[in-house]
């Protein structure tokens, strides 16, 4: 191989993807499970440059014969240049991380900095911090050593930002949050360096608590990869800026799920399948889903079992659903009514609140909605749900093709921030 990542599990990496949008070279995934594996690799040298990542960044170290000062002060190293077969290796991640930190406005002079996870990048991040001017960088363990906090005492230490290098919350195993960032006032920026999903619960919670910079780790990735590119062709790319934002935005175009909320009978069946053919994505309709999982239709369960156990139902489907990437999801009409769904939907997701009228939607065969009044009373404890979860409104007050101009619309404004 040429170029290329090593480490021991690859399967949800995006650097393929990344690498090859970049600069159009091919880019290889070749996982190395055991550590024997990797040295083996490592002695043959097969290729040009790679990146490394867990659990090899500070292995890989005992092979180059030239490793950059900050790779060496960091203890890691990421990309690995072979000149002519001597091993060189460096750390973009730094670059990266700080690149992240830049673009959304985090600025580390005189704050003090929570560090979660004492791993390889734990090293990197409080290196960006302490050469930025943090007043104090303190590091956060489940099992803390001398010098080092738990999350206990994190959650009163008085910090000012929260850096998550641990992959807690990461595919598959969403949803996981060990800090409560709810009993922290004055939080200025709780960043995550996991990217997929797009929103750790760490972020969606520091999004409800009002922290005013709550980002993941995508764009570090994209950057990264930026720098690392240029050492493996031999020199920088030009405007790594603009290259990160292109790159970032391609990626949230083909990872991000685009959600539709909306009162029953506002078209979010018939808008989805359209957007889902427009885009060449999966369509996931969760009544469908909840449906296919309980052998009988909605108003069976409901009859059956009531509406609670339809709920929990609902729930399951929009967890099982929203962690997944590119799809084109369609939710009932009630699924906003559980805050758990919601974080569930927007971990991965962009929310389309599709707004129809009220005297335009149906009723038929509907268990809630089963005249004007019940829909009337249904959409003033909705509507404001809706609101609060969408990154868009989009009306469907006149067709369908113009609701999913709209739509479509929305998602590239969206997609390019």
């Amino acid at each position: 191989m040429e170029y290329g990542l090593i480490g021991a599990k690859l399967g949800h990496s995006y650097s393929k993807q990344i690498h090859e949008l970049l600069c159009g070279y091919r880019y290889e995934l070749r996982a190395l499970p055991t550590e024997a594996e990797a040295r083996a690799f490592l002695e043959k040298r097969p290729f040009k440059a790679i990146n490394v990542t867990i659990p090899y960044k500070k292995l890989v170290m005992e092979y180059c014969a030239y490793i950059d000062p900050r790779a060496a002060a960091i203890g890691a190293v990421n990309t690995v240049v072979n000149r002519s077969g001597v091993l060189c290796g460096y750390n973009t991640d730094y670059m990266g991380f700080a690149a992240l930190c830049q673009a959304h406005g985090v600025r580390f002079a005189g704050r003090t900095v929570l560090v979660l996870g004492t791993g390889g990048t734990h090293n990197t991040v409080c290196a960006v911090a302490q050469d930025q001017g943090a007043a104090q960088v303190l590091t956060v363990s489940r099992r803390p050593g001398p010098g080092q906090l738990s999350y206990a005492q994190a959650a009163a230490s008085g910090a000012q930002i929260v850096v998550n290098t641990t992959p807690a919350g990461m595919y598959p195993d969403v949803g996981v949050c060990s800090l409560d960032i709810r009993s922290m006032p004055g939080l200025e920026a709780v960043v995550d360096v996991v990217y997929n999903p797009s929103k750790t619960e760490l972020v969606l919670r520091a999004e409800e608590a009002g922290v005013p910079v709550a980002v993941g780790g995508l764009e570090m990735l994209v950057s990264q990869a930026v720098y690392a590119a240029g050492y493996f062709l031999g020199k920088p790319l030009e405007d790594p800026e603009r290259q990160t934002a292109r790159i970032t935005a391609a990626l949230r175009r083909q990872m991000l799920n685009v959600v539709l909320v909306g009162m029953p009978g506002a078209g979010k069946s018939t808008i989805g399948r359209s957007l889902a053919q427009r885009l060449d994505r999966r369509f996931v309709d969760l009544d469908e889903e909840v449906v296919r999982a309980a052998g009988c239709s909605i108003p069976e369960i409901f009859a059956q079992k009531g509406e609670a156990a339809f709920r929990e139902m609902e729930s399951a489907q929009a967890a099982r659903w929203g962690k997944q990437s590119g799809l084109v999801i369609a939710c009932g009409g009630g699924a906003v009514l559980r805050s758990q769904n919601v974080r569930a939907l927007r971990q991965n997701g962009v929310v389309l609140f599709l707004d129809r009228p009220r005297q335009e939607l149906s009723t038929g065969g509907r268990p809630l909605s089963t005249g004007a009044d019940a829909l009337e009373r249904m959409e003033q404890v909705r509507r404001p749900l809706y609101l609060a979860a969408a990154d868009a409104v989009i009306p469907n007050t006149t067709t369908a093709a113009c609701a999913l101009a709209a739509a479509m619309e929305a998602l590239d404004e969206i997609f390019d921030r």
